[in-house]
């Protein structure tokens, strides 16, 4: 967040009741956690404060996300639409976004359509953060992520051996239903492996971005 507060309000196309709506994406995940709308002050101390700051039209003053509910957002980026009249705001949550509880205020399915994770590649980072929960339990028997780990480094890699040989076998037999079965088993211990050697997903994500930037 490089601009300004001030130029950076100068440059928003504010709607005729002075107010832009704010998209608030999971920096991680990618997921959409809910729409608030921003005016030029609570703008400002969003860029200024690192924390998101919103306008409530139902109650027509500035609100700080989480002032009361403890469920702050970090801001690591905002960025606008290319006519400047709509902000897509990314954060570092601390507990959901919605008041329900969820996660995401975007959680409730349109009759007919089919589930509602607006995010479904954000359930490896969910993947992360339990296989992290779970490598923290003092009994290593409490789970098979605990006893994975616990067991070290050859049992995982023997373990990854094996799932990938499944991957291949079921690719190679083209049995779709088992390549995504033996697929996201494959996954999971790639995550547990990484979290005994302290690698994280956006480490991962990270060189895969630099092999993109060095394409262009």
């Amino acid at each position: 967040m490089s601009a300004a507060p001030g130029d950076a309000a100068g440059r928003i196309a504010f709607g005729d009741d002075g107010l832009v709506p704010a998209v608030v994406q999971d920096a991680d995940t990618g997921r959409v956690l809910t729409l608030a709308w921003m005016n030029a002050e609570s703008l400002g101390r969003t860029l200024e404060t690192g924390q998101t700051w919103f306008w409530s039209r139902s109650r027509q003053e500035l609100w700080n996300k989480g002032a009361t509910s403890g469920h702050t957002q970090v801001v690591t980026g905002v960025s606008t639409d290319c006519d400047d009249d709509a902000i897509v705001v990314s954060v570092r949550p601390a507990g959901p976004a919605c008041h329900t509880g969820e996660n995401s205020c975007f959680h409730v399915p349109l009759s007919g359509t089919v589930g509602a994770d607006n995010a479904p590649y954000a359930m490896l980072p969910d993947l992360e953060a339990i296989v992290r929960a779970r490598a923290a339990e003092a009994d290593p028997e409490s789970s098979y992520t605990a006893s994975l780990i616990h067991r070290g480094i050859d049992t995982m890699c023997k373990k990854i051996g094996e799932e990938a040989t499944e991957v291949a076998i079921a690719a190679k037999g083209e049995e779709r239903d088992q390549l995504i079965y033996e697929s996201a088993d494959l996954l999971y211990h790639l995550v547990v492996l990484w979290q005994s050697l302290d690698v994280r997903l956006a480490d991962v994500a990270e060189e895969l971005a630099s092999r993109r930037r060095e394409q262009r």
